[in-house]
């Protein structure tokens, strides 16, 4: 199986078949209500991608997935896959107008739901497509034992799934990823999982719906491990199945990370199985990489990149403590640029525009080809094409990586450039701030000013932080506003929203 997963290029329903034949008891997908071993699983992903075909899935076409995460969710983003089409699992936090939207805009002629979505939404909610209650109907709809489907040997570029972006207004973009790059993502971590004799017991708590997940999804079934499905986010709930079933694997996001830290029975609980632990999606503080470090068994690994793919950077945490402050070194493979606006190059040690290209990029935007085209940057001596990653960064001399700030976060105020991670760290220096950020506003005076938003702990006033923190910065940097807040409006893999923080600062009211 090993050299199989380094080969250049293969499929998931030839690996999903071999793990079956080899260990056809062992426990593969496991949820709250049901648990599936080898057999079971590749059996009834046979069966619905059969009934997929039978019910007029053409190849290529999308199959649509909305609802909470489940081991039937997971059977049919794989079977959708497997049988020839395109898994497009979507947002359940989108308006019904952007769920539609999303639906329309995949081609779907399936709609798998759950009951409780389709509750929230409406017995008439996209009633035109061909609709199965993944909870309720799937089941007797998939096909009979035995059934399977007819093959189907993708190639590379053909479409594997369509993710779509968590925009907050607007219908979001559909990022489509090919089943080449799928492979090239996770076989070679499902590799690296058997080259160590590593056995692979993963626990994935954020959304089938997010590529983020994939990371603890795809490939730990690739390496025929067991993955523990869990519908919705609790510490109690993470902790004790973590305990349970020996997890050896995880993905989390940073705010995930500080609940658990923040959990009072954290160290109730025993976590000795875990291995290795991941962490992508969002801003992740060198202070609290270290209390993971600290207090949670196995090495921490960063992932930067993003859904579109680029550059890959890898921070092995447990390996490089004095680089907590990074995203990591670009992984093999991937390449990085860092380039002012006039497209030159910078030298280590200055921010500028991140431009990144590797093995695992995105076809493009389901049928937004501009936006594709803005998505890129192509190279003028070679024609390479390289994603913009929509970040500023500084490579350090090591060549390790520092984000400085979101590209579309940036503040120009009075013709200077203010990065908010530099505000925002030196609001968290301040005793009783839990969580910072700082946004960019409209200024008669300077065109942009900062403004800070903070979770307060204990009896420390805005007002005297912000004092504090003004003192220490430049005349240019200073906050006009500092708003506390009960918590930061965050999407559901736990990326800031920054919008949402400026329509607040507009509602409050805008400085002078």
């Amino acid at each position: 199986m090993l050299e199989k997963l380094s080969a250049p290029y293969g499929t998931y329903r030839e690996i999903f078949r071999l793990w079956a034949d080899i260990q056809p008891d062992k426990p593969a997908m496991r949820d709250d209500d049901v648990e599936l071993n080898w057999r079971e699983m590749v059996d009834r992903i046979e069966r619905i991608a059969s009934r997929l075909q039978e019910t007029g899935l053409q190849q290529g076409q999308s199959v649509a997935i909305l609802g909470t995460s489940t081991v039937n969710y997971g059977l049919v983003f794989l079977a959708a896959v497997l049988a020839g089409g395109v898994a497009a699992p979507l947002t359940t936090s989108a308006s019904p107008q952007q769920l539609e939207g999303m639906a329309k805009d995949s081609g779907a002629r399936h709609l798998f739901i759950d009951r409780a979505k389709l509750t929230e939404l409406g017995d008439d909610f996209m009633a035109g497509l061909d609709r199965i209650v993944l909870d309720e109907e799937l089941d007797a709809w998939m096909g009979q034992e035995g059934a399977k489907a007819s093959p189907f040997v993708p190639r590379g570029e053909e479409p594997f799934n369509i993710i779509y972006s968590s925009g907050t207004t607007g219908i979001p973009k559909g990022i489509v990823h090919s089943h080449l790059m799928r492979w090239r993502q996770f076989a070679a971590t499902a590799a690296s999982y058997l080259a160590a004799n590593r056995e692979v017991r993963s626990l994935t708590s954020t959304p089938l719906y997010s590529n983020t997940t994939m990371v603890a999804f795809l490939s730990a079934l690739l390496a025929g491990g067991t993955v523990t499905i869990m519908g919705k986010f609790g510490t109690k709930k993470w902790l004790e199945l973590a305990q349970r079933d020996r997890v050896t694997t995880t993905m989390l996001v940073p705010v995930q990370y500080q609940r658990l830290m923040d959990e009072p029975a954290f160290d109730d609980f025993d976590l000795s199985s875990l291995q290795i632990k991941y962490c992508t999606s969002a801003p992740f503080s060198a202070e609290l990489k270290a209390k993971v470090l600290k207090r949670m068994p196995g090495g921490l690994i960063e992932i930067y990149s993003m859904t579109e793919g680029g550059v890959v950077c890898l921070l092995q945490a447990h390996e490089h403590p004095d680089k907590l402050h990074t995203v990591g070194q670009p992984a093999p493979g991937s390449q990085l640029k860092v380039m002012d606006k006039q497209g030159r190059l910078l030298p280590p040690g200055e921010a500028g525009e991140l431009i990144g290209r590797g093995p695992a990029m995105m076809s493009g935007y389901k049928n937004r080809p501009d936006k594709t085209s803005e998505a890129q940057w192509i190279d003028p001596d070679t024609g390479e094409w390289w994603m913009r990653m929509g970040d500023i960064g500084r490579v350090d001399e090591d060549g390790f990586v520092e984000l400085v700030g979101r590209e579309k976060d940036m503040i120009i105020s009075g013709g200077f450039n203010i990065y908010p991670v530099d505000l925002e760290n030196e609001l968290l220096k301040e005793e009783g701030v839990k969580e910072a950020a700082v946004i960019g506003v409209p200024s008669r005076k300077w065109g942009e000013t900062p403004v800070g938003f903070v979770v307060m702990e204990g009896e420390a006033e805005p007002a005297a932080v912000q004092q504090a923190v003004n003192a220490r910065l430049g005349k240019t940097q200073r906050l006009a506003q500092l708003h506390a807040i009960d918590e930061m409006p965050r999407s559901h893999i736990g990326k800031l929203l920054k919008t949402e923080l400026r329509a607040e600062a507009e509602r409050i009211g805008l400085p002078d």
